[in-house]
């Protein structure tokens, strides 16, 4: 770096002008610092490629219908994402989903039960099969890959058990699983609220967040970055809700699912238990060292990721119109981790986001649904998304070795 560009660099950013925006982000693209870019740029070209090919991509009704269909394998990846930060895997995920699916469909439909206290019902099955991955995981030393291998195989010969003889039971016109995907806010009221929540949200916690910066005798990041970035959300948030409003209003299954991620997000980045996650996930034996009760954190991850897989799975069941002996085969595992891996989730534990599971979702569904525009059969279908996540794996695998390179890990 020249003399000039030394003193630039010294200078507080908001005082460098456009040149020095410039400079900051060639350094963070030298350091392996991507963060979302990758997959924005990945978005950006999926939606230009595909309108181009149908011409109905970005139609109002299309991208209504992805927003719904994110939801079960975005909340499912939100406990991938929990899993991987502790720099482990869960292979058990589609079975757990199935299985907790047919327990519901079991026992409401089946025998009767209450329709919200058999959902309590599986939910609750789904974080107790998650903690005795957990349990084993932790305190008995079974590697996580083996003994969700063994959960994978063993909830879908439980899911088989409870549906019985039953193929597959359909969900009743009243049900609330059905809701899950089916009811939409028609108010468009509903949806301009929602953009103005996340809107002000959003500028609420940069707000705090450079207050925190501030009391951190941290240099605050300038005003009109925090403007322009909050004026980036206000537009796609709204942009958001006026497609919404087009097709059928704000779906409630979007409702959910933000809910699920900015509870997740609260807890892993404003909650000493959060930190702990990342702690143990960076290094378990420092994080023992340092007093961090490492098979507490195993153990309630897992529980967690289950319970998650428990929602998406009657996400899944309510999609599909029902529960079966088939729900939660297929590519369900593998597209729920990739959706984590390209969002920006390192496969290697102690790095990672909540959001990602938005962000890689939204790829996975976007490439899925532009396929099935252009009648692309399902192998060419299975063909691009592999090699969209051996992409992302690449990508972190690169900037990992980057970061290390310029010692920033």
């Amino acid at each position: 770096m020249t003399g000039p560009d030394r003193t630039l660099m010294r200078l507080p950013l908001g005082e460098r002008g456009p040149r020095g925006y410039l400079e900051d982000f060639r350094r963070r693209l030298t350091g392996g610092e991507l963060g979302s870019l990758p997959v924005v740029v990945a978005m950006v070209v999926i939606a230009v490629v595909f309108e181009a090919q149908t011409g109905s991509f970005l139609t109002p009704r299309n991208l209504s219908n992805i927003s719904v269909y994110v939801a079960g394998p975005g909340i499912m990846a939100v406990g991938i994402v929990l899993v991987l930060l502790l720099g482990e895997i869960d292979l058990s995920i589609g079975s757990v989903a199935g299985l907790c699916a047919a327990i519901w469909a079991v026992t409401s439909i089946t025998h009767g039960v209450d329709d919200l206290l058999a959902i309590v019902l599986a939910i609750a099955a789904g974080a107790a099969a998650g903690a005795v991955h957990g349990a084993f995981f932790a305190y008995v030393g079974v590697p996580a890959f083996v003994v969700t291998l063994a959960g994978f195989l063993g909830w879908s010969g439980v899911q088989i058990w409870v549906m019985g003889s039953e193929g597959t039971l359909n969900i009743p016109r009243d049900s609330l699983v059905k809701d899950l995907t089916g009811f939409y806010f028609s108010d468009i009221a509903a949806a301009y609220g929602l953009a103005t929540a996340v809107t002000a949200g959003y500028l609420i916690s940069s707000v705090l967040r450079e207050r925190r910066r501030v009391r951190a005798q941290l240099p605050p990041r300038p005003v009109l970055e925090i403007g322009v970035r909050v004026a980036l959300v206000a537009v796609a948030a709204f942009y958001t809700a006026w497609t919404l409003n087009q097709h059928r209003g704000l779906p409630l299954a979007v409702v959910v699912f933000l809910v699920v991620l900015l509870l997740a997000d609260y807890m892993v980045r404003r909650t000493t238990y959060g930190r702990h996650i990342f702690a143990v996930g960076g290094n378990a034996e420092a994080a023992r060292r340092a007093g961090i009760n490492v098979e507490f954190i195993r153990l309630t991850v897992f529980a967690l990721a289950g319970m998650l897989a428990a929602v998406g799975g009657l996400f899944y069941a309510a999609q599909a119109g029902g529960a079966s002996k088939d729900l939660g085969s297929g590519n369900l595992l593998m597209n729920v981790i990739a959706a984590a891996v390209i969002g920006g989730t390192s496969l290697f534990g102690g790095r990672g986001w909540i959001w990602s599971a938005l962000l890689g979702t939204l790829v996975i569904q976007s490439i899925t649904t532009g396929l099935n525009l252009m009648n692309m059969s399902s192998e060419i279908q299975y063909m691009i998304t592999g090699a969209v996540l051996l992409l992302a794996v690449v990508v972190d695998s690169v900037s990992r070795r980057t970061q290390r390179t310029s010692g920033r890990t």
